[in-house]
């Protein structure tokens, strides 16, 4: 090949994603006596043509090498020009902490591993870390050079504080193809992991005396928030109904005077709320 050989592939560079179709060009601007594509797949030829196609309709061959090849009627007599081509797939991308079960509690530290399966080409990948939003860390693999789906990890160390309780982590893997390739950049996402739990909080956590009066409507809030979401028991000197004993707000339609303890919990902690309904004459 050189710049003798007056051959020019249309496009120079082709990126496309495995299973797609694709379609490449080779001219010659000089005369020709054959040209053709050297090609485990859709090989081709042509005789005195200035012009043959490369084309296929669904490209699944991870080592295909496609080459144009001329043979001229003047030196240099026989010329060869190599189809740059990528072929990428993203597959999927998973997220988990190591060596480690079940919620996670704040101030102490904990590794998360972001695995990404059969991607290529994976020098073309970077795996960005976020935090809700904000990405947090970036990975990228340029020293590796397989162009085989290959698998690949990277490891986000984190220490849940106060700040962050609720905070969701995300890894996702992001191929950057250059301009040739699908703009903006294909990319796979994993699914969202919480870093932290915090124990049940009531929205008002003081003993609250309300006054049960006959035709008017009250209500018993024992609403609070908690990572894990928290569960709702409930206790009274009078018999519940079992389809309220594990609701949040109960209304004075199902209640009697006394004494009714909320009970909400998750796995840090349980905490109690106490309500006083008291009986009273308009």
């Amino acid at each position: 090949s050189g710049e003798g050989c007056s051959m020019i592939l249309r496009p120079s560079r082709v990126v496309v994603g495995f299973g797609e179709p694709v379609s490449v060009s080779c001219e010659a601007i000089r005369p020709v006596r054959v040209l053709g594509w050297d090609s485990v797949i859709s090989a081709a030829e042509t005789h005195q043509n200035l012009s043959v196609q490369w084309k296929v309709d669904s490209l699944i061959d991870w080592i295909e090498e496609p080459i144009c090849y001329g043979v001229f009627f003047t030196p240099p007599t026989q010329c060869e020009e190599k189809l740059n081509l990528v072929l990428y797939t993203p597959d999927s991308v998973s997220i988990r902490p190591v060596n480690h079960t079940g919620p996670m509690v704040e101030g102490r530290e904990y590794q998360l591993l972001c695995e990404v399966q059969n991607i290529a080409p994976v020098q073309y990948l970077t795996l960005r870390w976020y935090r809700g939003l904000t990405e947090v860390y970036n990975h990228s693999f340029t020293d590796l050079t397989s162009s085989l789906p290959v698998q690949v990890s990277s490891i986000l160390i984190i220490t849940p504080t106060k700040a962050e309780n609720g905070a969701q982590y995300r890894c996702v893997a992001e191929l950057e193809l250059g301009p040739e390739g699908p703009q903006p950049p294909p990319t796979v996402t994993s699914e969202p992991l919480n870093a932290s739990v915090y124990p049940p909080a009531f929205l008002s956590p003081e003993p609250e005396v309300l006054d049960l009066v006959v035709g008017v409507e009250i209500t018993l809030n024992c609403t609070a928030t908690g990572n894990p979401t928290p569960v709702y028991s409930w206790q009274s000197s009078h018999p519940m109904q079992e389809r309220i004993e594990d609701e949040a707000i109960l209304t004075s339609s199902s209640l009697l005077p006394g004494t009714y303890i909320c009970m909400a919990s998750n796995t840090l902690e349980k905490k109690s709320k106490q309500f006083i309904v008291k009986a009273k004459t308009k």
